[in-house]
């Protein structure tokens, strides 16, 4: 089936042209055409296009010439120029056949279809074009599909990527924690020992002469306070004594 298709898909319908005064061009590209010489078909295709009359003949003979070598672009703007010339509605859907046919192998699938359509409004009977048609809007399917298929693999990739981002974000913020509370510890265990050791009372020893300075200390305060008390009781006596007249 696939063979089939591929070989509609590169038939090409080219215009006979009968043997008349003038058209000696037309006849050399023919000749040359059909010995598969393609490259000195387009040049008596192109020589014939001089005169005006024949215009219609070479534009399509000569994007048969340049379709056969693969320049589809250039046929196809040939098919198209013959295609919009006044020639008959059999020849105008054979040239739109062959634009298809061009657009299709240049990758243009939307235009191909297009051109198979055009072709058909011209020939509704050719089964042909019906089968080009058919073709191109399979493979017009194909690659929506594929163009579906590349979004949803792109989608998967960046979503595989965010959660491979959010793992080793995760995996950082953990190991910062970590040497976090490695520092913590480490500071922690350095404050104990820098901390000052608290005096033990009953180790403190004070020698003699601490010792006498000591009670001599006291007992001159003890002194102070008495004669204090006593000046205080004799002010309190004079404080009561009653003055004669």
């Amino acid at each position: 089936m696939r063979v089939l298709l591929n070989c509609l898909i590169i038939l090409i319908l080219a215009l006979p042209v009968k043997a008349q005064s003038g058209r000696g061009d037309i006849r050399q590209g023919n000749r040359q055409f059909k010995n598969e010489k393609f490259e000195s078909a387009e040049l008596a295709y192109r020589k014939a296009l001089e005169e005006k009359k024949l215009n219609q003949v070479a534009e399509f003979n000569l994007g048969d010439a340049l379709y056969r070598q693969k320049k589809f672009e250039e046929a196809g703007n040939q098919f198209e120029a013959a295609a919009g010339s006044e020639i008959s509605k059999e020849n105008s859907a054979k040239a739109y056949h062959n634009l298809g046919n061009s657009l299709l192998q240049a990758g243009k699938i939307d235009e191909s279809i297009n051109a198979y359509k055009d072709a058909l409004r011209k020939n509704p009977l050719d089964l042909g074009t019906k089968y080009n048609l058919s073709y191109a809007q399979m493979m017009k399917k194909k690659q929506e599909q594929q163009k579906k298929d590349d979004k949803n693999d792109k989608n998967d990739q960046n979503k595989d990527q965010k959660d491979q981002q959010n793992k080793d974000q995760n995996k950082d913020q953990n190991k910062d924690q970590q040497q976090q509370n490695k520092e913590q510890q480490q500071q922690d265990q350095k404050d104990q020992k820098s901390e000052p050791k608290q005096a033990d009372s009953k180790n403190v020893k004070i020698s003699k002469e601490d010792a006498k300075r000591l009670l001599e200390a006291l007992a001159n305060d003890e002194k102070k306070v008495q004669d204090k008390v006593k000046k205080e009781k004799a002010n309190a006596n004079k404080v009561r004594t009653i003055k004669d007249w």
